[in-house]
């Protein structure tokens, strides 16, 4: 695998500030502490599921070098995202060095799989497993890939590490929004744990290779994000207008109210939520 630097590559991705590009370093770290456990060879064709707005992507690319190629697909709209949307961002990176590597795809990933044949070497599944529909969706994306790649890597937050109370709390009040949206554009919408993603990649034709527990440094700050947005206004007000039974709300209050009472026994509050630690695997075909 090429050697991967997070000062090398975040500049690659768009940002506006000094320390917003602080805080893509982070974030790029962190995908490259996946990759790195992934061993991504020099060459290989991999399909990004999820790529968003390419944070992963790029270290992807980086990796498979000159010789490979990444395909990167994604479903959401190139408006959706914040403070840059999908289009923006992807954009920015097809046009630096890297860029001749990716191939953006917007589509379902079911629905890109069914409608073509092409195998790849490596399926990676990175932090976007909480924005499929439904564990059936889950099920079906990686029936076809057991199929089509030699191996599937993945990386979700874990709902465990002690440390980390808040923003597990702050996930789940989301979830148990989330469960009587209809349709939902929210970032956490089907949690699954790592032990349910195992059972579901078995039925799905997969089985574990190897997997590992990895604990984000505190400035990947997708702990404090979730937290700040449980407790925000726009928040209270989306559990007005779900419909809803009363006892369902309640929980939805009960668990917000256990995020901002965790948050109390914080330093610095919502600027010092640590991150979850974050579960990965590979995953082949049995």
């Amino acid at each position: 695998m090429a050697a991967l630097n997070a000062d090398d590559l975040a500049p690659l991705s768009l940002y506006e500030l000094p320390f917003h590009l602080e805080i893509q370093k982070h974030q790029t770290q962190h995908r490259i502490a996946l990759v790195s456990k992934w061993e991504i060879p020099v060459g290989a064709r991999v399909l990004e599921i999820g790529c968003g707005q390419g944070d992963c992507t790029i270290v992807l690319a980086a990796a498979v070098g000159p010789t490979g190629h990444v395909t990167a697909v994604d479903p959401a709209p190139l408006t959706y995202g914040s403070p840059f949307t999908l289009g923006e961002a992807q954009s920015h990176i097809s046009s630096g060095r890297l860029g001749s590597l990716i191939s953006w795809k917007r589509a379902d990933p079911l629905e890109f799989l069914q409608g073509n044949s092409e195998r790849y070497d490596i399926a990676v599944i990175s932090h976007c497993l909480w924005y499929f529909s439904s564990p059936s969706a889950i099920s079906d994306t990686l029936k076809l890939l057991s199929s089509r790649v030699k191996r599937v890597c993945i990386a979700e937050w874990s709902l465990s590490s002690p440390q980390s109370q808040t923003h597990i709390l702050a996930v789940l009040a989301q979830a148990a929004l989330e469960c009587r949206k209809p349709t939902s554009t929210s970032n956490v919408r089907t949690v699954v744990s790592p032990k349910r993603i195992k059972e579901i990649a078995m039925t799905a034709g997969l089985r574990l290779q190897n997997e590992w527990m990895i604990t984000p440094n505190d400035r990947v700050l997708d702990g404090r994000w979730e937290t700040e947005h449980v407790l925000s206004e726009n928040f209270e007000e989306e559990i007005d207008t779900v419909t809803m039974e009363q006892r369902e709300k309640e929980v939805v209050l009960a668990i917000k109210d256990a995020v901002e009472a965790s948050l109390a026994h914080v330093e610095r509050g919502a600027k010092g939520v640590k991150p979850m630690d974050v579960w990965t695997a590979v995953l082949a075909g049995i």
